[in-house]
């Protein structure tokens, strides 16, 4: 139940059904006052959700900053969050890799620089409704797919571990726990997920005893710029980016409310 609720944030939260919303309502009831104030709130949340400086702010509030090489050090294993596939296009034969890749390039880069040895990667399916496949082809989980991609980077199949059970970050940290207790020789590790879902994934692994080097990637903030184009001129992606910070600072408290996260 919790894991189909959680789907479901993504709708609730969503300031383009808030200002839809507004819009029938507005043109709904009959009272002309209500009408006025329902359509001067679509108007101010239509400016809010679409002005590229206000959220850009937010996320660079809510987003782990960017960690250096040289910060970081050197680790025995990085584990790689999985939610960056698109399992549900056809045809299977290959992997689609959706927002949010940079979480696999930059493990790969960490990789290949010499920042970790191994990588875990992390990540059963999230979806609610598993793809359609062929008699011919077998499902792949999200951690198997990236691994696909991994081993034609030229990483060594002994190098990559995986966790295939986990729905959500809570489980990607209970698994990942079970499966480091059988490789006692990894003492030390980073985790990469987005920056902006940072915050949640280490509070849910500190919170099985587990405590990683951060290591954010997938950037949705940028650097402020001092043009008014940056703070005047709407547009259609703030809309988009709104919903993804909302859905995660309620995921956030979510698991703080039910202990899932420190």
């Amino acid at each position: 139940m919790f894991f189909i609720l959680s789907k479901l944030l993504d709708f609730v939260l969503s300031p383009a059904v808030w200002l839809v919303g507004l819009v029938l309502l507005a043109a709904l009831v009959r009272h002309a006052r209500w009408q006025k104030r329902l359509r001067w709130a679509a108007a101010i949340g239509l400016l809010v959700f679409t002005n590229p400086a206000l959220v850009n702010e937010a996320l660079l509030a809510w987003e782990k900053p960017p960690v250096t090489l040289r910060q970081l050090g050197r680790h025995d294993a990085g584990i790689l969050l999985t939610g960056i596939t698109e399992g549900q296009k056809s045809p299977h034969d290959r992997v689609y890799v959706g927002p949010g890749a940079d979480r696999l390039l930059h493990t790969l880069w960490l990789y290949r620089a010499g920042r970790i040895k191994r990588i875990i990667i992390t990540g059963g399916s999230g979806a609610l409704v598993q793809p359609k496949v062929s008699k011919d082809e077998m499902p792949r989980t999200e951690a198997q797919e990236l691994q696909v991609l991994l081993r034609l980077a030229g990483v060594p199949r002994q190098d990559i571990l995986l966790e295939t059970r986990s729905r959500n970050t809570r489980e990607n940290a209970l698994f990942t726990k079970e499966l480091l207790a059988q490789h006692p020789e990894i003492k030390s590790t980073v985790l990469i997920t987005s920056a902006f879902h940072q915050r949640r994934a280490l509070g849910c692994f500190a919170k099985v005893g587990l405590h990683p080097a951060p290591f954010p990637a997938g950037f949705y903030s940028s650097d402020r710029k001092p043009t008014l184009s940056y703070w005047l001129l709407p547009g259609d992606q703030p809309l988009a980016l709104w919903s993804i910070l909302l859905h995660e600072m309620a995921g956030y408290a979510v698991y703080r409310v039910l202990g899932y996260a420190s």
